[in-house]
């Protein structure tokens, strides 16, 4: 890779905005599709509920999910004192780092992790709990690996229960930070998409909490096509930018899957791509810098590190030609499916590959989100979010949702 010279100096302040509490979204609405969609086009605002969506996207238009599942990944234990230790999995370590693979894993796993009350849990103690798995009593097993890294090997008995079963019967909802509230029965079904599959995330892909199958089958009998992606969200993305110099900014890797009949058919696909959520467009730019990789220098490794988009490249493949070398690869190794990780950091100044249009929620004040809205808005991402504050919409994880073209 070329050195990276193509970052704009990006000031922090230039992208916070005051949030009062109460526009903050602390539950779901009891209807998915009634909440309010603002629709950016051009400098040009209109309202809408999510609803009317299949009436804004063009007939022959491609939108792309990110099927990601939420799994319960907040796991409470206890100790003799009482103390309770708090244990949130961030991603996996052994017996493999794919999230997909160790799921399926059975009678023990090591994750790197965030613990609560850490200081209370002492070395060399193993914490238990128990639970009931199709009618059988399973005990689960907490100890530390590594204290400083926070990695946690768990030990579950019974056989042939893989650590989804254990972290669907033992663990909680992971609800974002800023919602301050416990978990209830209802966010089980309604932090989660629905059409979510691969288990894996520790948050869910916020765009696609609005859409119902109702509206799913409108999009269909409009000819709008649909694809799915998997990047399993991490807590990562919660994390708020500290640094001044936006671009020192530690971005979170993710893990991203790609079919070989997902990246067939964006090859053939000529017309707009629309992200739903930024999850989705992260993947989607992500797929094609490793087309790019491929292409410039022969790197087979999924890998995209935060700042490659930047980099002074002489000449740049398109769109087209950046999946078809995924395609060839991909049929040339005979995989299926492939997985890879990505950092991409998108920020004003960085130049959109593939997306045309973004279905995204409202983002926290100087959050790499808001930083990525602001990159497909040209800037103008301000003009969006005060016309939201005026008109009462409601903001972050369980709010309303926005539908914006990018030129």
């Amino acid at each position: 890779m070329e050195s990276v010279k193509n970052i704009q100096e990006i000031k922090l302040s230039d992208y916070e905005y005051t949030l009062p509490e109460e526009r903050i979204a602390k539950f779901p609405l009891e209807k998915r599709d009634e909440s309010k969609l603002i629709q950016y086009n051009k400098g040009e605002i209109s309202h809408h509920q999510f609803f009317d969506l299949p009436e804004l996207i063009q007939t022959g238009s491609m939108l792309v999910f990110n099927n990601t599942k939420v799994i319960p990944a907040r796991l409470i234990f206890q100790r003799e004192t009482g103390a309770k230790i708090e244990i949130f999995l961030l991603k996996p370590i052994e017996p493999t780092t794919i999230i997909s693979e160790i799921m399926l894993n059975t009678g023990s796993v090591i994750w790197e992790t965030m613990i609560g009350n850490l200081k209370k849990w002492k070395d060399h103690e193993i914490l238990q709990g128990q639970v009931l798995i199709n009618g059988e009593a399973i005990i689960i097993s907490a100890s530390i690996v590594d204290k400083e890294k926070k990695t946690v090997k768990f030990d579950w008995n019974g056989e042939n229960i893989p650590f989804v079963s254990i972290v669907e019967a033992a663990g909680e909802v992971p609800l974002p930070p800023y919602l301050n509230r416990k978990a209830t029965d209802e966010d089980r079904p309604r932090y989660q998409t629905v059409y979510s599959k691969k288990e894996g995330a520790v948050a869910a892909p916020t765009a696609g909490l609005h859409f119902t199958e109702e509206i799913l089958e409108k999009l269909q009998k409009k000819e709008v096509k649909e694809e799915f992606v998997t990047l399993h969200v991490s807590a990562g993305t919660f994390q708020p930018i500290k640094d001044e110099s936006v671009s020192e900014h530690p971005m979170h890797s993710e893990q991203v899957i790609i079919d070989l009949k997902t990246i067939s058919n964006l090859v053939k696909h000529q017309d707009k791509i629309i992200a739903v959520g930024t999850t989705s467009m992260r993947t989607l730019e992500s797929i094609y810098w490793y087309g790019t990789k491929l292409l410039l220098e022969k790197e087979e490794k999924f890998i995209i590190p935060k700042l490659y988009p930047y980099a002074d490249y002489d000449q740049l493949p398109s769109r087209s030609e950046s999946f078809q070398a995924v395609l060839h690869y991909m049929e040339e190794k005979n995989i299926h499916e492939i997985t890879g990780s990505t950092e991409i950091f998108i920020m004003p100044g960085y130049q959109f590959r593939v997306c045309d249009g973004l279905i995204t929620n409202f983002h926290q004040p100087s959050s790499t989100l808001v930083l990525l809205v602001a990159a497909f808005t040209k800037g103008d991402w301000r003009s969006i979010y005060e016309e939201a504050m005026q008109n009462d919409y409601r903001f972050l994880s369980y709010g309303d949702s926005s539908l914006i073209w990018n030129g």
